[in-house]
């Protein structure tokens, strides 16, 4: 049995599970780490990142029994990777269990029973109505670098997109006379979201100027100076450099800050949780329930300075 077996659950996941080319890649390096360590020990998880592991494979997946997952994921929590990292690996090996078990190439599937490990619950950090509106105002809109990031930012915050979401947004998929823009979001769910005024209006002075960021021929919104797309890691960048600016106490400002930062906001003003879920695009109502702890916390602190017998 070869890689191929492999080669082919990956595809499945690509095309029937709609996975993104990230959680592909972080569930391509899972197995191969898994299967290098049931051929290798201990040793395998010493392995440099910069060097090509050896492909997973299924004749690996079938010698592998409880207790080798159980020493596996405790393994890789003492070489110093988070729980939540762990967690993701054993998501990983059991949806790759479940498939093969399904096909009828293994007869056992040894992640079923496992927990997985326990994920600390921290609060997601927001930013301060001031504090937001700092860091928008930050760009010098008047050159076409300034206008690109001013509109980022305040679409983010208008919209609480994911960064990924952002980067996938087409000219067709904002209707500027509607107010709402068309959403891609994992495993390639639509949603539509609405947008604010501010974010039109920074959208609408971005793109009169969009052309002189390398006179682009596609139809992606935002783009580099060569009129290429932003990537992800593009978009965090431009997150950062202004934060430095705008809020230089403020530790790692990054895109998903704008989202928590927009939900919270939403339910500080009274917004409906499940609407709130849905303009995130969350799946389970459970993801979007975290923002009310925060909300909470909020109304405790605000309490605990207004209130005199506090």
């Amino acid at each position: 049995m070869s890689a191929a077996d492999i080669l082919r659950y990956l595809n499945y996941l690509r095309v029937e599970k709609n996975f993104s080319t990230h959680t592909l890649r972080a569930y391509t390096n899972d197995l191969d780490m898994f299967c290098d360590y049931i051929e290798n020990g201990v040793s395998a998880l010493l392995h440099d990142p910069e060097e090509p592991r050896h492909p997973a494979t299924l004749t690996a997946l079938k010698r592998a029994g409880k207790k080798d997952i159980r020493a596996f994921l405790a393994h890789v929590q003492t070489s110093g990777a988070t729980a939540r990292t762990a967690a993701r690996k054993l998501a990983a090996l059991r949806s790759a269990y479940r498939y093969f078990q399904r096909l009828g190439l293994i007869e056992e599937n040894p992640t079923q029973g496992l927990r997985s490990p326990r994920l600390p619950k921290t609060l997601p950090d927001v930013l301060s109505i001031p504090e937001v509106t700092r860091l928008l105002e930050t760009p010098d809109t008047s050159e076409p670098p300034g206008a690109r990031d001013r509109a980022i930012m305040e679409v983010l915050y208008s919209c609480g997109l994911r960064a990924a979401e952002l980067a996938g947004l087409r000219l067709p998929d904002v209707f500027m006379d509607q107010h709402t823009v068309r959403v891609l979001g994992k495993r390639k769910k639509e949603r539509i979201v609405p947008i604010g005024a501010y974010a039109v209006e920074a959208l609408l002075r971005y793109l009169t100027v969009r052309h002189r960021l390398g006179a682009p021929e596609h139809t992606v919104i935002f783009v580099n100076h060569r009129g290429g797309p932003l990537t992800t890691r593009s978009i965090q960048r431009i997150i950062e450099k202004h934060a430095l600016v705008a809020l230089p106490t403020r530790h790692e400002v990054s895109p998903h800050t704008l989202r928590h930062t927009f939900a919270t906001h939403m339910l500080d003003a009274g917004a409906d949780l499940r609407v709130v879920q849905e303009m995130l695009g969350h799946e389970s109502l459970s993801s979007t329930q975290i923002y009310t702890h925060v909300s909470i916390d909020r109304l405790k602190q605000v309490y605990r300075e207004a209130h005199p017998h506090a």
